[in-house]
C-alpha cells in the first residue's frame, strides 16, 4: 500500500451539504428542514438533541461558491461516519442526525444560523463548525448556552483557552498560536541547514516573517514573536512585514536586501502561493518553514521549486508510520461505505478536507462513546465531563487533550519537506498509485511538542 501525504490544508473554508442519508440538505433560506422516511408521532426528547432513538447535530457552513471544493469532501465524510455508526444500530441505541445551513461563509449568516440549530433544532452538539468568520462570532454565544461544540475547522486564537474546565468549545487540530511557535522553533532549533541539511541555523543569522494582516496571519505572527521570545533570539536579527498581493513584491525585495537565512511565512494557501511566485521571481533561495495549512501540493507551483528554497510546512498527522497506515485503511473503508459513486471515493482516499470532516466526527463520536461507558445520561454536561478524562486519539496520528479543562487544540506537530523537482508535475505525475495519491511531501521530523523541540 503506498503511504499517502496527507497533511491537512483547513483554512478558514466552508462545508457542502449533499444529501446523504441520515442528513439534512438546507438551501440557503429559512426553509425548514426536509424529512425522510414515514412521519411518526414525535419522540420523546430527553435532553436537548436526545432522544430514545435519535442524537441531532449539526452545523452551519458555505455550501454555495468558491468553498464548495472544502465543503464537499468535508461533510461527506461527516456523513460517511455517522451512516457506518447508523449501519451498525447506532450508539446506545440512537443514531445520528445532522442538519446543516448555507451561510455562504457570511459571520451574520452564520450567527444567524448557529442560534437556529441551537435555538429552534435544539441539536445537541456542534460538529465541524466552520470558518473564521462565523467560529470567530459565535464563540461566546456558544460557551454562554453550553451547547458542545467539537471540531472548529479554523485555528484562530480565540479557540485557544489555558485552562477552561467544562468549556463547551473544543477545538481539535491546532491553534495558530501553537502552529506559529512550532513552525518557529523548527527554523531555528532544527539542524536543516547547510549543503547536507545538517546545520542548525547559524546564531547571527537573519529571520524574516512575512505575515497576512488578518486573523490567520495575525494568528500564527504571535505564535512567531512567542517562540522568538521564548528562544531568547535578539529582536534585531527578525524582521516582521505585513504583505499582500499588492505589496508581497516589494517585501520580499526588503528580505533579500536584508541578507535573511530562512523565512517564516505566517499566512495561509493564496498568500502562500503568491509569495513563493515572489520569490522565484525575485531569486530569494533561501528555506521556507509554514503553517500546517499550506501543506498543500496545488500551493506550489512546481515548475518554480527550487531545491535551495526548501519548503517545510508543520504536520498535525502522521499516515507514514505503521500505526498511520491502519489508520487511514480505517478511512478509507469508511469512505468505501459511503452513499458515493465510485470515482468520488477514489478523490476522497488523499483528499484533506475529507479526511478532516472524518477526523471531526470521529472525535465527537469518542465523546457518545465515553458517556455510553460511564453509564450516564447523554447530556451536555456528561458529553463535556466525558471528553475531558483524558487524551484522545486523533485518527493518522497525535492526540488531543482537553482534560483538566485544557482547550489548546493539538499542540504536538511533525515536520514535512515537499519533494517535486523542477519539471514534476504533481497533477499528471503518477496521481494515483494503487488507489494512493503519490506523496508530495516527505516526514523530516517526527511528531514532537514544541518543548521536545526547544531542546535540541
Amino acid at each position: 500500500m503506498k503511504k499517502l501525504a496527507l497533511l491537512f490544508s483547513i483554512v478558514a473554508l466552508g462545508f457542502v451539504f449533499v444529501g446523504c442519508g441520515g442528513t439534512t440538505t438546507l438551501a440557503p433560506t429559512t426553509a425548514a428542514p426536509t424529512t425522510e422516511g414515514p412521519t411518526t408521532e414525535a419522540p420523546v426528547q430527553l435532553a436537548q438533541g436526545v432522544t430514545e432513538t435519535t442524537i441531532t447535530v449539526g452545523n452551519t457552513a458555505a455550501v454555495t461558491g468558491s468553498f464548495a471544493a472544502v465543503g464537499v469532501p468535508f461533510n461527506d465524510a461527516i456523513r460517511a461516519v455517522f451512516k457506518e455508526i447508523n449501519d451498525a444500530g447506532g450508539i446506545g441505541g440512537r443514531t445520528i442526525e445532522f442538519i446543516s445551513y448555507d451561510d455562504q461563509f457570511n459571520a451574520e449568516l452564520g450567527v444567524t444560523y448557529t442560534e437556529t440549530l441551537v435555538e429552534e433544532d435544539e441539536v445537541f452538539a456542534l460538529v465541524g463548525h466552520f470558518g473564521t468568520p462565523t467560529v470567530g462570532a459565535t464563540i461566546n454565544y456558544i460557551q454562554q448556552q453550553g451547547v458542545p461544540m467539537v471540531y472548529a475547522a479554523t485555528g484562530i486564537n480565540a479557540l485557544y483557552f489555558a485552562e477552561s474546565p467544562m468549556n463547551p468549545v473544543m477545538a481539535v487540530q491546532p491553534i495558530y498560536l501553537t502552529d506559529g511557535r512550532i513552525m518557529t522553533a523548527r527554523a531555528i532549533q532544527e539542524p536543516l541547514y547547510g549543503a547536507n541539511e545538517d546545520e542548525a541555523l547559524a546564531s547571527d543569522a537573519k529571520i524574516g516573517v512575512l505575515f497576512t494582516n488578518d486573523d490567520v496571519g495575525n494568528s500564527i505572527k504571535a505564535g512567531v514573536e512567542a517562540e522568538i521570545a521564548s528562544l531568547g533570539v535578539a529582536t534585531s536579527r527578525v524582521y516582521y512585514i505585513p504583505v499582500s498581493e499588492l505589496t508581497i513584491d516589494t517585501a520580499v525585495q526588503l528580505l533579500k536586501s536584508y541578507g535573511v537565512s530562512t523565512v517564516i511565512l505566517a499566512m495561509n494557501q493564496a498568500p502562500f502561493a503568491y509569495t513563493l511566485t515572489s520569490m522565484y521571481n525575485q531569486e530569494l533561495n533561501v528555506p521556507v518553514f509554514t503553517s500546517y495549512v499550506n501543506a498543500d501540493v496545488t500551493a506550489v507551483d512546481h515548475t518554480q521549486y527550487n531545491e535551495a528554497r526548501t519548503i517545510y510546512t508543520n504536520a498535525w498527522v502522521d499516515v507514514f508510520s505503521e500505526e498511520g497506515q491502519l489508520a487511514v485503511a480505517d478511512y478509507i473503508t469508511t469512505i468505501n461505505q459511503a452513499d458515493l459513486d465510485e470515482a468520488t471515493k477514489v478523490a476522497y482516499y488523499g483528499n484533506s478536507f475529507a479526511i478532516a470532516g472524518y477526523i471531526a466526527a470521529k472525535v465527537f463520536v469518542e465523546g457518545l462513546l465515553r458517556v455510553e461507558a460511564n453509564g450516564d445520561d447523554l447530556t451536555w454536561e456528561n458529553y463535556i465531563a466525558a471528553m475531558e478524562e483524558g487524551p484522545i486519539d486523533i485518527p493518522m496520528g497525535g492526540v488531543v487533550d482537553f482534560s483538566g479543562g485544557k482547550r489548546w487544540g493539538i499542540a504536538s506537530m511533525s515536520l514535512l519537506k515537499y519533494t517535486y523537482g523542477l519539471g514534476d508535475n504533481p497533477a499528471t505525475t503518477d496521481v494515483v498509485e494503487d488507489d494512493f495519491l503519490t506523496e508530495a511531501f516527505v516526514k523530516v521530523r517526527e511528531i514532537e511538542t514544541i518543548e521536545e523541540i526547544e531542546a535540541k
